[in-house]
């Protein structure tokens, strides 16, 4: 008597949960390929003679590599 209705209910629970998890999983999963470059990831040239620079001669020695850097990021569509 009371067994049908909850029966009915979790069966009717678990298909929409399971079928609406597979769609956000693929959802999910193209918008992850279209993104562009992490900001850190971005200019490894730059960012490697920026690094050395700040470590041998300090921050204040390295402008020009800095600003070097900030342009290519700039170019590369990140605002900085």
């Amino acid at each position: 008597m009371g067994g049908l209705p909850l029966q009915n209910a979790s069966s009717t629970l678990s298909l929409p949960g399971s079928e609406q998890n597979k769609g956000s999983a693929i959802s999910t999963s193209v918008p992850e390929s279209k993104q562009k470059k992490k900001i850190c990831c971005a200019c490894p040239e730059t960012k490697k003679l920026r690094d050395e620079c700040i470590v041998e001669h300090g921050e204040n020695a390295c402008a020009k590599w800095i600003e070097a850097h900030h342009q290519c990021l700039r170019a590369d569509g990140f605002n900085v």
